[in-house]
């Protein structure tokens, strides 16, 4: 999506922002059945549109189609919103466009999840969005499950189990060289020293490493740190912490070929 100008037809570099106080008339106005301040509204937060949509342009999904989707949120963030409650539209009109994108996703995932455990999350997903608007904030786990009347362990569930999977292998953060991945965020404490040090060969492909190497696969693969704690430890970027732990895994991977 990043560098995508035209979305559906529409030049994204152009979108225009409403004044807060012009926002607020339009809202009064909408609120009553006026069609053209209804218009208006939705043309002049298209960018709130498009500032929740970027969230989203890791999943492969077309930007038009989200976009499209995002729109649908946005004109039910409208009908929906209370002008005479002290929220800004932005705090309640975000929730609403992302909730709409994620259902979208959802409903279009390869992963197939029941039919119960799907209606509870929907369930719990529209609970939300109304205890936003009236409470003018986030509610708590413990609000949706008294509200409901249903237990936290299975409100939490059927919210994970409709969450879009994520690629252990997305890129997270990239600052013109290798990217970061979810996969370099992740602590192994699995793989420790004593699984993957076992063999002979392996022993002594890590012993040809330089000191530096050692040291991140020590403190990476044997203490179970983050890249980000071991770029702390040793003094260098987060960046040049993966680049050197993935190039010696490969000198390893190499001299293990060889042997």
């Amino acid at each position: 999506m990043q560098g995508k100008v035209e979305i559906c037809g529409v030049n994204t570099a152009k979108l225009k922002t409403l004044p807060p106080d012009e926002m607020e008339e339009l809202l009064k106005k909408a609120s009553t059945g006026d069609e053209k301040a209804r218009q208006a509204l939705i043309e002049g937060n298209l960018r709130l549109v498009l500032s929740v949509i970027q969230r989203f342009d890791k999943r492969g999904e077309s930007p038009d189609d989200l976009f499209q989707v995002g729109c649908i949120g946005l004109i039910k963030a409208i009908s929906n919103f209370d002008p005479t409650k002290q929220v800004k539209f932005s705090t309640y009109g975000v929730p609403m466009i992302a909730g709409e994108v994620r259902r979208y996703l959802r409903d279009n995932s390869a992963i197939r999840v029941s039919r119960s455990i799907r209606d509870v999350a929907y369930k719990v997903l529209q609970c939300k969005e109304a205890m936003l608007l009236r409470l003018g904030r986030e509610p708590t786990m413990e609000e949706i499950s008294k509200e409901l009347d249903l237990p936290i362990e299975d409100i939490s569930e059927a919210l994970d189990a409709v969450c879009a999977p994520v690629s252990l292998y997305e890129p997270v953060y990239a600052d013109g060289g290798d990217p970061l991945t979810v996969m370099d965020q992740v602590r192994d404490n699995k793989n420790t020293e004593g699984h993957w040090m076992e063999h002979i060969t392996l022993q002594n492909a890590f012993n040809a490493l330089g000191k530096r190497e050692k040291e991140i696969l020590s403190l990476r693969f044997y203490d179970g740190k983050t890249q980000m704690e071991v770029a702390d430890m040793v003094g260098i970027s987060q960046a040049q912490v993966s680049r050197l732990e993935k190039g010696a895994i490969s000198a390893m991977r190499k001299s293990v070929t060889v042997s």
